[in-house]
């Protein structure tokens, strides 16, 4: 079984998440902030991180371009959900290495189809 690093301050968006994840027969390991998503990535490599923009501390795209940047990170596929919509926010996210990047409220399918397209 798969295992996803979900890093959302949310506890409605994460578990609503989660529950989409664990549908796919993905196991969840959930965060609320990047530093506790570092550290958590010590331990454990996950298949695939999906990650909110708007964070306690350092924000998801600045977490992003860290573990990009990392050698023993830099492969992990990263999904970006975030409020934002504007296409400044796509540039960021692309920027900072993103895989892709989807808007809340996170549609199941899309988020379902490409969960399956980065961890095949």
């Amino acid at each position: 079984m798969s295992q996803i690093l979900l890093v959302e301050d949310s506890r409605a968006e994460a578990e609503k998440l989660t529950r989409y994840l664990e549908k796919q027969g993905l196991s969840v390991l959930g965060v609320t902030s990047g530093e506790e998503a570092e550290l958590r990535l010590k331990q454990q490599k996950p298949a695939l991180i999906v990650l909110d923009v708007i964070l306690p501390g350092q924000s998801g795209f600045e977490l992003c371009r860290k573990l990009k940047a990392n050698p023993e990170t830099e492969k992990i596929p990263i999904i970006i959900c975030s409020t934002k919509d504007k296409e400044i926010d796509r540039t960021w996210a692309n920027m900072s290495g993103a895989d892709a990047y989807l808007t809340k409220p996170v549609n199941e399918a899309a988020f379902q189809q490409t969960i399956s397209k980065l961890i095949s």
